[in-house]
């Protein structure tokens, strides 16, 4: 079954006719009568949606992860594009059979394949006391674990929330809180790196994955910080690693999070627990900015809509021109110059 337009071609005044997930339905009451609304998504985004009535009345339910042909016309309300549905129904059963699911889930602009080899190689490098490497190494070769870590999204709505966002995030923060171990030698390394790798394992269990990609009831009722120290218990009975250290990596998954209004079940009591905190927020943010602009319509400088997760609208800057790299022979000459300069001043 063909596709239809994709969300990231939907613009103001758009006339839309195309196959999509419901990601979210939820119904309302205004004065003209019920309506519902939803969240449609394919593999480039998220478009809302509203089915007003009394086109409404012709839907007593609207399961999460259904496939559907919608059309309508696109406007923009409070600032974001929202698509009013003239006409909309479920495919079925064989439809959904020839329906080309890669066009419907978005995926990491990453290859998983490379992520994953990094992930890994990092993990041989990093860990070198013995029931640290057995600890992460049992994990990571968990063949169940594994499969599912390399699709899972990081998330619902916010950031990384596509197949593979899971494995991006990991890496990423990983690399960060490499970063800030070097700078900050102080810090014990490889228990922050341990949070780092497995501080949204609980993710596996939280999230449904697929096409629907919705909490399980295990997540709503626990939540992903819970079910991550729940999940890396047994590893840890057996990793041979002190008392002391494994209460610290659960402090570490516990209290990611910061705050206690923000989910974490502590809040964050050691250097290692703030700074894997710091690098799991920033990179979030940084990757919900990222998915911001690559939504704008224009290039270049502009404001984005206002986004409910970060408080505010987002500003994309004009960016400082690329520099040209200094040719070896003008490098040589300024060097030359600097220690005549240096010569004369008598240093």
């Amino acid at each position: 079954m063909e596709k239809g337009c994709y969300v990231k071609e939907i613009g103001v005044g758009s006339e839309v006719r195309g196959l999509f997930v419901v990601s979210q339905a939820t119904q309302s009451q205004s004065r003209n009568g019920p309506y519902w609304r939803l969240t449609l998504t394919d593999a480039s985004g998220n478009l809302e949606a509203k089915i007003w009535h009394p086109l409404s009345t012709d839907f007593t339910d609207i399961p999460i992860g259904s496939l559907v042909w919608a059309e309508g016309h696109a406007n923009l309300f409070r600032e974001q594009i929202q698509l009013a549905v003239e006409r909309m129904r479920f495919l079925n059963e064989e439809e959904c059979g020839d329906v080309d699911h890669t066009a419907l889930m978005p995926a990491s602009p990453f290859p998983l394949d490379a992520m994953q080899t990094e992930l890994e190689i990092i993990a041989k490098q990093e860990f070198t006391y013995a029931p640290w490497r057995r600890f992460v190494h049992s994990i990571l070769n968990d063949t169940a674990l594994r499969a599912a870590f390399r699709i899972c999204p990081a998330a619902k709505a916010v950031h990384h929330a596509y197949v593979g966002g899971l494995l991006e995030h990991t890496l990423s923060v990983v690399k960060l809180c490499r970063h800030i171990a070097n700078h900050y030698p102080a810090l014990d390394r490889q228990t922050l790196l341990a949070g780092a790798l497995f501080h949204d394992i609980g993710k596996l269990r939280e999230f449904s994955g697929g096409i629907a990609n919705d909490y399980t009831d295990e997540g709503r009722l626990l939540g992903h910080l819970m079910l991550g120290v729940e999940m890396l218990n047994p590893f840890l009975a057996k990793s041979g690693l002190d008392e002391a250290l494994q209460c610290h990596l659960k402090h570490l998954v516990l209290s990611h999070h910061g705050e206690l209004a923000f989910g974490a079940v502590r809040e964050p009591h050691s250097p290692e627990a703030m700074a894997l905190h710091y690098a799991d927020n920033l990179d979030a943010k940084m990757a919900q900015c990222r998915n911001l602009f690559i939504q704008m319509d224009t290039p270049g400088a502009g404001w984005t809509p206002w986004q409910p997760t970060l408080g505010r609208p987002v500003y994309r800057a004009a960016q400082t021109p690329q520099s040209v790299p200094t040719s070896p022979s003008k490098k040589k000459v300024k060097e030359q110059s600097l220690s005549l300069l240096d010569c004369d001043s008598g240093k």
